[in-house]
């Protein structure tokens, strides 16, 4: 019986970053699908659970750092990766006191993100 491959709500404001996780995430197996900003992934989690939230910590209409806990109190066994090319201590410890479960700073490299992924998941 072949295994459910498991699902990923990538957010981004940048659709060519979406495109770019999308297409790594589905070449290592994961089924996806993007939010290109808080509402739109709000909406979704509302509507499904996803194994994974990529979630960038810039968005249009919101920080990704104010998403983290609604997205934990709608889906808390969603695990949840904070991304972001604005690193700072800051934001490193607001996502960890809001329950990220891994923070990566762009630009990732692939392998990189897919090893959080699978370590995340186990």
């Amino acid at each position: 019986m072949k295994e459910k491959s498991k699902s990923v709500l990538v957010i981004d404001d940048d659709r060519a970053i979406l495109r770019a996780f999308t297409r790594i995430l589905q070449r290592a197996g994961f089924s996806t699908e993007t939010a290109e900003n808080g509402k739109e992934a709000l909406d979704k989690i509302q509507g499904r659970t996803y194994d994974v939230a990529l979630i960038d910590v810039v968005l249009g209409d919101s920080s990704g750092l104010d998403l983290l806990p609604k997205i934990e109190a709608r889906s808390p066994r969603t695990v949840k990766i904070m991304i972001t090319g604005a690193d700072s201590v800051e934001n490193r410890t607001e996502a960890c006191r809001n329950g990220a479960d891994a923070y990566l700073t762009k630009p990732v490299n692939p392998e990189m993100l897919l090893n959080v992924f699978q370590e995340k998941l186990k």
